[in-house]
């Protein structure tokens, strides 16, 4: 756990800069109330001896990055309270839980606030020394869209460079590609996340992309979808969760799989700009199955062999 807290030390230092000292004052509310519910709900399990995990540390920092720079604090407090305890802690803590809590907090919070994660988009600062001496962008510096939104309405966005260094509206972790990409990197070298889900959730996400593309059916381009919205965040830190995530490499290639297309159906069909949260919950109520039908699978050829 400490491995990923340190991956996303850049990212937390790059979304500072780009939306100010609020990021850290978010970060620390979400941090703190995390760690209450953490331990309120693991004290309900297992009485006195109950402790705080580096995980719930882990999940505070993923919630808090998928926010937009302007959440207010109450929903941010609700929001990871609902994901420790519902999505964590009454399944028994630390390695039993089935859905990613950071993930389940977001997506209360989407779903019961929904205009102060789908609306109130701030403009980021572009020049040093940026929100590194700013509280935040100000209410004059409101955006009316992300990227993501600009492209599905058929608005110019300005090319690929800005959402490679991160100069664009969107949530506080998913804006700087190269960031996200330097931290797979790190992860993937320590051996702390799967390669095998990144790439078949990324794979799966470009092909069927792809094909809709070129068959004129939507208008982003597969390179572009893949470089907006929270998809390089999620798929980095959230789809290789190792508890929720699969354990055999034969699951994890179609639980990337299954990731990759859900999103892509929820993000061009629906009424949601943004369907790899919803895809990695879907795909997490899966596992189970994918594992049990892969080792029955399993000891069926063996038994034939």
């Amino acid at each position: 756990m400490h491995k990923v807290l340190l991956s996303l030390v850049p990212i937390l230092l790059g979304s500072v800069f780009l939306f100010g000292l609020r990021t850290l004052a978010l970060l620390a509310v979400v941090c703190v109330t995390g760690c209450l519910v953490e331990y309120g709900a693991m004290r309900l399990v297992n009485g006195p001896k109950a402790k705080v995990t580096e995980a719930a540390l882990v999940s505070c920092f993923l919630f808090t990055l998928t926010l937009p720079p302007a959440t207010p604090y109450w929903v941010a407090v609700l929001g990871i309270a609902f994901g420790l305890f519902f999505g964590k802690g009454v399944f028994g803590g630390f390695g039993k839980n089935v859905f990613n809590p950071a993930l389940v907090g977001r997506c209360f919070i989407y779903i019961s606030f929904p205009s102060y994660l789908t609306v109130r988009w701030t403009e980021p600062f572009k020049a040093f020394p940026g929100g590194l001496i700013r509280y935040d962008g100000g209410v004059d510096a409101i955006a009316s869209a992300t990227p993501m939104i600009l492209a599905q309405s058929g608005t110019e966005t300005g090319g690929y460079l800005p959402l490679l260094l991160g100069n664009i509206s969107g949530s506080l972790g998913e804006t700087s590609a190269v960031l996200i990409l330097l931290a797979a990197i790190y992860l993937i070298a320590t051996k702390t996340a799967s390669w095998k889900i990144m790439a078949a959730t990324a794979g799966s996400f470009l092909a069927l992309n792809a094909i809709l593309y070129f068959s004129g059916l939507i208008a982003p381009d597969p390179l572009f979808s893949l470089l907006t919205g929270g998809f390089l965040f999620a798929v980095v830190f959230m789809a290789t969760d190792p508890v929720s995530a699969p354990v055999l490499d034969k699951a994890k290639v179609a639980y990337g799989i299954l990731i990759g297309v859900v999103a892509v159906i929820i993000r061009q069909y629906s009424l949601f700009t943004e369907g790899i949260m919803f895809a990695i919950l879907i795909a997490n109520a899966f596992v189970p199955l994918l594992e049990r039908q892969i080792r029955q699978w399993a000891a069926r050829k063996k038994v034939a062999a």
